[in-house]
């Protein structure tokens, strides 16, 4: 986004970009880098793991990219993360470190061609790139990698990243490639939209846009907190409830913070700055509808947040009314909190299909009506409190 439009909807408004109205860029990224004598196969069963605690982030596609310091194996397909994933795969997917994503799509279509991580070959080894968000300013962006006479094979930005990640740096490389100043120059080229886990051959970079739009968080693995070093590691994920009962949570990755994971540790090797005047822009989206309950942002957890909401709704809008109910699930918290502070008796009114996923992830409106049919039905007498 060119540094003058202080807003996604400004630059929507002014450039006219051909894009949805809708919010599109709720996918889930997973990452793990460990430093001991792991079964390597465990790896892979931690992102498969992880990946399931995201699926609400992300239902057409999955995929898992591990290393193990020298080769990359990759598995990818449409579908849920346990459809995806079998003992025939999972045996392929070794190495100490790895990287997965759930996808709800973005800028692309869903196809099995734009299913992540994508792994391109840089003339400095392999990369694989994981991203949740979508690039506010992908059509420049295309057509400058367009003009520098690269071909791309699909029409999602997180493509785009790859590319911008293969190029050189401003101030030029000495010794090497130099992967911190190559990522902040994607940052300064696209200020906005993403959350990422970016892997080497021996390490992963977790980074997070200067606005902090997109969650990003970051565990220690495992849980205990007083462990032998030679069998622990570091996880990184779109949300805290990924980290499950056996990763420690430590805290968020903060707005333009790039981190370096390697066996060795991790390090904050640079914070990109947003310009001058602009404030955070975390996606209150998260807040309402979008993120796990039991999910920690900001230092509170979500279920509080809308349970709080629900409280505040009561203030500002006070009704008479029968019964407090909810849209399952991320209603829920809310309508006990609007229950609570009014006095009103909470039930449920809609009786809700847990075998129908995520409506609002689907790829195509005719999609989500069909399955919020399928979702939710009235019960069929009133509730009596």
């Amino acid at each position: 986004m060119d540094q003058d439009y202080t807003s996604y909807k400004e630059y929507k408004e002014r450039k006219g970009r051909d894009i949805d109205s809708g919010l599109t860029c709720e996918c889930g990224v997973y990452g793990i880098v460990t430093n001991g004598d792991h079964n390597s196969l465990e790896i892979a069963q931690m992102i498969l793991f992880g990946l399931e605690a995201l699926q609400h982030r992300g239902q057409e596609s999955t995929g898992m990219v591990t290393s193990n310091g020298t080769v990359f194996h990759t598995h990818k397909g449409m579908g849920l993360a346990r459809n995806v994933f079998n003992a025939d795969s999972m045996k392929k997917l070794t190495g100490n470190m790895g990287i997965g994503h759930t996808r709800y799509s973005t800028s692309a279509a869903s196809e099995q061609i734009n299913c992540q991580p994508f792994v391109v070959h840089s003339m400095h080894g392999l990369l694989s790139v994981a991203h949740n968000g979508e690039l506010v300013n992908a059509a420049s962006l295309r057509k400058m990698v367009l003009e520098r006479g690269v071909g791309l094979s699909t029409r999602s930005d997180s493509e785009l990243i790859t590319q911008a990640l293969c190029l050189n740096p401003p101030e030029g490389e000495v010794n090497g490639p130099d992967w911190p100043a190559r990522i902040k120059h994607l940052m300064q080229l696209a200020p906005l939209s993403y959350s990422l886990v970016i892997m080497l051959k021996d390490k992963i970079y977790a980074v997070r846009d200067p606005y902090g739009n997109r969650p990003l968080c970051l565990g220690k693995y495992p849980a205990i907190e007083e462990t032998d070093d030679m069998s622990s590691g570091w996880v990184v994920a779109s949300e805290s409830c990924a980290f499950l009962s056996f990763i420690r949570y430590i805290r968020e990755v903060m707005p333009g913070e790039i981190i370096e994971i390697t066996e060795k540790g991790i390090k904050t090797v640079e914070i990109v700055p947003r310009p001058e005047g602009h404030k955070q822009a975390f996606c209150i989206f998260e807040y309402v509808y979008f993120a796990r309950p039991n999910t920690v942002f900001e230092g509170q957890e979500v279920y509080t947040v809308r349970s709080q909401c629900g409280r505040q709704l009561a203030l500002e809008h006070p009704l008479e009314a029968d019964i407090v109910g909810s849209v399952p699930e991320s209603g829920n918290a809310a309508a006990y909190g609007y229950s609570l502070q009014s006095g009103i008796p909470f039930g449920e009114l809609l009786s809700k299909n847990t075998y129908v996923g995520r409506t609002f992830i689907q790829p195509n409106n005719s999609l989500r009506r069909l399955n919020v049919a399928l979702k939710f039905s009235k019960f069929f007498k009133r509730i009596q409190i």
